[in-house]
């Protein structure tokens, strides 16, 4: 047993030092600028500079829960009619939901910057029709969709991976205690697949709210999001002080949610039923 208990220390001692060396310090850095000056001195202006950017959370939070919502809603129906596929055309819908993937995340917000701007492709189409150009660059509804576009996988993935583990004889059984499809979609597939739903939300709000390339480039410059204030700070401003305190603000709302999801996970499976 003592043989087995230090192999098992010795195995894990890898992951206690990266966690170490990779979270638990970086933490510590931004906890120490949080609350520090220029100097290095303990002071509490930082955090009570944050009241200024209420607004700025705000726009952050809401923009990043529209587009987890409508990723939810067009990832729900998608995964459940890949989940019901053969396994050839399963394949086939998984390349394509990964294939934009395999392109950096600035390459793909940059290529719709070009499709949606004043002179891009859409707009070029319209004007063969005598459509006036369309404003697509510079407003929330591009920032939205560049989050909706590149955060989808995330949703999609987990919400197919526990969908394609339901036993079939599960389904068959409510049926013959007859349930419709309304039904049966309402007690058995919605339960059963409300892990991977609560884990997509995790993946498409966390990334959604702390971003900023996206706002930049669909954003045109007049979007500011969060993630747009700390990179400010930390590159322009060089104020690493504010931008440390507003990345605190910004983990905190990040671990709060995880809290609520994980709580919303164990308890409201038995609510929907």
């Amino acid at each position: 047993m003592k043989k087995r208990s230090l192999s098992k220390k010795l195995l894990g001692a890898p992951y206690i030092l990266w966690a170490a060396i990779f979270i638990i310090v970086p933490l510590l850095i931004v906890v120490y600028y949080s609350f520090t000056d220029a100097d290095g001195n303990f002071t509490w202006s930082n955090i009570t500079q944050l009241v200024d950017y209420k607004e700025t959370f705000g726009i952050s939070i809401l923009y990043s829960l529209i587009a987890t919502l409508v990723s939810l809603v067009i990832s729900y129906p998608f995964a459940y009619v890949m989940s019901k596929k053969n396994e050839y055309v399963q394949k086939i819908m998984m390349m394509l939901v990964m294939l934009p993937m395999w392109m950096n995340l600035l390459i793909r917000t940059y290529s719709w910057m070009n499709i949606l701007e004043r002179n891009g492709i859409i707009n070029n189409f319209l004007g063969m029709f005598g459509i006036e150009p369309l404003k697509m660059i510079g407003t929330p509804g591009a920032v939205i969709f560049g989050m909706v576009y590149n955060y989808i996988p995330y949703m999609i993935l987990p919400i197919y991976t526990v969908m394609a583990k339901i036993d079939r004889s599960v389904l068959e059984a409510a049926e013959d205690l007859g349930s419709n499809a309304f039904s049966k979609l309402r007690r058995v597939i919605l339960p059963l697949s409300l892990p991977g739903v609560v884990s997509g939300i995790t993946m498409v709000f966390v990334p959604s709210v702390s971003t900023f390339y996206i706002s930049q480039k669909l954003g045109g410059g007049k979007i500011m999001l969060i993630g747009d204030v700390i990179e400010r700070q930390m590159q322009t401003a060089y104020n690493y002080n504010l931008g440390a305190a507003l990345s605190l603000v910004l983990m905190v709302m990040i671990l709060i949610s995880l809290a609520v999801m994980n709580r919303f996970s164990d308890n409201d499976g038995s609510l929907i039923v």
